[in-house]
């Protein structure tokens, strides 16, 4: 066994962080028009700072801008999507905890023109990220292409602009795959695709939601892969791709529950990615008994860390979690990490940054003692 000069690393994290207070003020006073965009701006670029400095000095490898510029993980990235218009929010998303439930009724999103890419989304957000970081790899997460149809199906695309279904995809697919090839020229060698889908297709309510929509919801995971695949077409030699895959999280909350299993055998055999970052931090996330279709060459980061809580994991308690996983999977194609982001949206879990850095050392100390 031995550390890994390429993404993703033993120890590694999702991507979103906690939103200091004082970034959360400038974002209110500038809906407000209290500040304008330049002041906002400055305010993030401050915290962005901060929380690189955060991730290098904790020991992480990687270091992302903790999405501050974002107010979702996905949707400011599909609303800049040339053809994609923001909606009010219609759907009711119901999120479980350990108190209840709760609801979230995000802004909603339709298809009413052809998608293009007008230009590359997130680039400055990336090369300012660039400029921050000292030792770490750069990483940028945008959502799966999954994401622009997971959410509201057929129902949320023009059909006169889209009778057909395959040219939606077909259009989207390129214009990720223009995407892709935007960062790889600004010098990202770190991309990430979020896909809540994958996960949440494990979950038998989830699919027959989407069977409701009119969806094939027992094959739609094998067409969502086969859609990143195509978006991955013209990855460049050197950059390496991982997915992240969640079942919900929003204030310490969650949608799905269930094992990987449905998803399993095509994810890991099919799906054109170098990693996989998969939550496995509680019981709803079932058994590692899924990573035994994993092919050589690929690799798993375990999400055993959570992020929806301030406890801490007993560091063997982890070692023996990785032990377990390692019954399935080579060990050497393992790795560590929180099972999701800390902040998915601006609102961020039931934590304090002191519990989130401690929970960032954690990993990396960690994958220290088992890796090396």
């Amino acid at each position: 066994m031995s550390s890994r000069e390429t993404p993703p690393y033993r120890a590694d994290h999702v991507g979103s962080l906690l939103r200091p207070p004082e970034l959360l003020k400038a974002r209110e006073d500038f809906a407000a028009q209290k500040i304008d965009a330049e002041a906002l701006r400055g305010v993030e670029d401050a915290a962005i700072r901060d929380a690189v400095k955060l991730q290098e000095d904790v020991g992480l490898r990687s270091a992302t801008d903790g999405e501050f510029r974002r107010a979702t993980w996905h949707m400011d990235f599909i609303y800049s999507l040339g053809g994609v218009q923001k909606t009010p929010g219609q759907l009711k998303v119901k999120f479980h905890n350990a108190e209840g439930d709760i609801e979230w009724t995000p802004a909603a999103m339709h298809v009413d023109d052809k998608i293009t890419l007008e230009k590359p989304i997130f680039a400055d957000h990336f090369e300012f990220l660039q400029s921050c970081v000292t030792s770490a790899t750069p990483k940028l997460t945008i959502p799966s292409p999954s994401m622009v149809h997971y959410r509201g199906g057929r129902a949320a695309i023009e059909e006169s602009v889209y009778p057909d279904m395959d040219q939606f995809w077909s259009d989207l697919t390129a214009a990720y795959a223009d995407q892709v090839q935007a960062m790889a020229d600004l010098g990202c060698r770190y991309l990430q695709f979020d896909d809540t889908s994958l996960a949440y297709l494990n979950d038998p309510n989830q699919r027959a939601e989407m069977a409701a929509k009119g969806d094939d919801a027992e094959h739609l995971h094998e067409s969502y892969i086969r859609h990143i695949n195509e978006a991955l077409s013209r990855r460049p030699e050197g950059m390496a791709i991982t997915t992240h895959m969640c079942r919900g999280n929003f204030r310490s909350s969650w949608v799905a529950e269930g094992g990987y299993d449905f998803v399993a055998e095509a994810l890991f055999n099919e799906l054109a990615v170098d990693g996989f970052f998969m939550e496995w931090d509680d019981a709803r996330s079932g058994g590692f008994e899924p990573l035994r279709f994993v092919p050589k060459g690929k690799v798993v980061v375990l999400g055993l860390v959570t992020t929806k809580t301030g406890e801490l994991e007993s560091k063997d308690e982890l070692k023996r979690r990785i032990e377990e996983a390692s019954q399935f999977v080579d060990v050497d194609q393992l790795c560590l990490s929180p099972q999701c982001g800390f902040s998915s949206t601006v609102e961020g879990n039931a934590l304090t940054v002191e519990q989130e850095i401690a929970k960032l050392r954690l990993v990396v100390e960690t994958a220290e003692e088992v890796w090396g």
